[in-house]
């Protein structure tokens, strides 16, 4: 029997081994999606306890924990006892097995703690203990994590409005190595049919010191906001969308659209498509400009069960797969952004693991114009998906369908700050899997060159294809 969790964990034959351990180990980490706090990185904060690193805000725990029976009040008390809500977590965690949570747990334990104690209910109070203790160490502050974890570049999820003041505090510590950029994610600009819309806008055209009365308003206050966010280092754009579409429409039915939102009138779905699909075509032309690459999320469906939504508010853990791909709309709006000259680079993800193959074969079609190697991405196993398995199937569909070399590797999609365990996890995963076609005669055993291709997947694509200084 193998230990569990030790040098060799997921690594299952000879060339996996060297794979990892040569080549992919001590690569850096570019984590070019996250939603960490700026502001907590900025003034340096510290955790008082585990529960807040690892419940404070990570709805995959809550899930499994109400799957297991914990009563509500037991997990949102987290920070009235939380010791209680840790314990109830340590109560979840041996139902989980199967789940990825039981690794990161358990490597987080690991790299950060140096526990390898089991974490159950007898063990909880003892591990609380020690992983508070360690907390109060002056390395383990939020940006001495960060460094431990060999980051050197973080890119944050941020408003167009925002300010981004705790980035240009970033940017002017010379004492923190890792770069911090912002990521421009637009979502309420696009939400038409979403509450909050109306006043949204006031908002944006505050910060971009236009009054948006009309469809062209809104573009120029955007453009404004690239414009601001380039100057601030931003390479990175991202949009979650509930499914991917194309719905073409002219500037006159826009402008109505428009005006019927600003007045507190319902937008239907198609109205609220065509505005969608024309103010994407838009940033897709600013965003090839400056080089910057464009995420797509989609595929999920958002606050499924509305009595727990409205009691505990979004990204709590009431979101689920969707069926509505729109991987045919998504290769409409691709052409018209082609044929328009604004493709910028893209990553594209699905929350249904079955569209893969669509986007890798849809992405295909597009890798043109010398813009850099692998401009249109099929983007790493996402939120449901990055499971072992998940992340396999993602290697696989990419491997048979498109050209894995220049994939640009895995991303956290987390709140957490312990979460870069989540890289060495895809790292192990990949070079596992590559290893097994060595060791069955499925690829040349040149590790020079396999070894290359699992450092650039790793780490240095990525920093090519952003066009990150590091």
């Amino acid at each position: 029997m193998k230990e569990f969790l030790g040098q060799d964990f997921l690594l299952d034959s000879e060339p996996a081994r060297r794979l990892y351990h040569d080549y992919a180990e001590g690569q850096p980490i570019v984590d070019y999606h996250c939603h960490l706090d700026p502001r907590q990185i900025a003034e340096d904060m510290r955790y008082q306890n585990i529960t807040e690193v690892w419940l404070g805000g990570d709805h995959y725990k809550w899930r499994a924990m109400r799957a297991c029976g914990v009563p509500e009040e037991d997990i949102a008390c987290r920070f009235e006892d939380p010791f209680r809500t840790f314990r109830r977590w340590s109560e979840t965690l041996p139902r989980c097995v199967g789940n990825p949570l039981y690794h990161w747990t358990y490597m987080e334990l690991k790299n950060y703690f140096g526990i390898r104690e089991e974490l159950n209910a007898q063990s909880a109070r003892r591990i609380y203990d020690a992983c508070g203790e360690r907390l109060a160490q002056p390395e383990m502050s939020v940006r001495g994590i960060i460094e431990r974890s060999g980051v050197r570049v973080l890119c944050t999820t941020d408003d167009p409005a925002d300010t981004l003041e705790w980035h240009r505090q970033l940017r002017e510590d010379a004492s923190f190595s890792t770069k911090v950029l912002p990521a421009f994610r637009p979502d309420k600009a696009l939400n038409i049919d979403k509450e909050g819309f109306a006043p949204y806008l006031c908002r944006l055209g505050e910060s971009a010191d236009i009054e948006i009365t009309s469809f062209s308003k809104l573009i120029q206050a955007l453009e404004r906001r690239v414009d601001f966010f380039e100057a601030n280092g931003c390479r990175v754009s991202d949009h979650a969308l509930e499914y991917a579409m194309y719905r073409p429409a002219g500037v006159t039915r826009l402008d109505a659209i428009l005006h019927k939102a600003l007045r507190g009138e319902r937008v239907d779905a198609e109205e609220a498509e065509a505005f969608r699909t024309a103010v994407l075509l838009e940033l897709a032309g600013f965003y090839r400009r400056y080089g910057w690459a464009m995420q797509l999320h989609f595929g999920c469906l958002r606050g499924v069960n509305t009595r727990c939504t409205e009691r505990f508010g979004p990204d709590t853990g009431f979101d689920a797969v969707s069926n509505a791909h729109g991987t045919d709309a998504l290769g409409a709006l691709m052409d018209a952004m082609d044929r328009r000259g604004a493709l910028p680079k893209m990553i594209l993800y699905s929350l249904n693991q079955h569209d893969n193959e669509a986007i890798a074969s849809l992405a295909g079609c597009f890798q043109s114009d010398g813009v850099c190697p692998g401009q249109i991405q099929l983007g790493s196993a996402w939120w449901y998906n990055d499971s072992k398995t998940g992340m396999e199937k993602q290697l696989t569909d990419l491997g048979n369908i498109g050209v894995l070399g220049t994939f640009i590797g895995m991303l956290t999609d987390s709140r957490s700050f312990l979460s870069y365990a989540r890289h060495e996890y895809f790292r192990r995963i990949l070079c596992g899997w590559i290893g097994r076609m060595v060791e069955n005669g499925e690829l040349h055993p040149n590790f020079s060159s396999l070894g290359e291709l699992v450092a650039d997947v790793s780490y240095r694509n990525a920093v090519r294809y952003f066009g990150f200084d590091c």
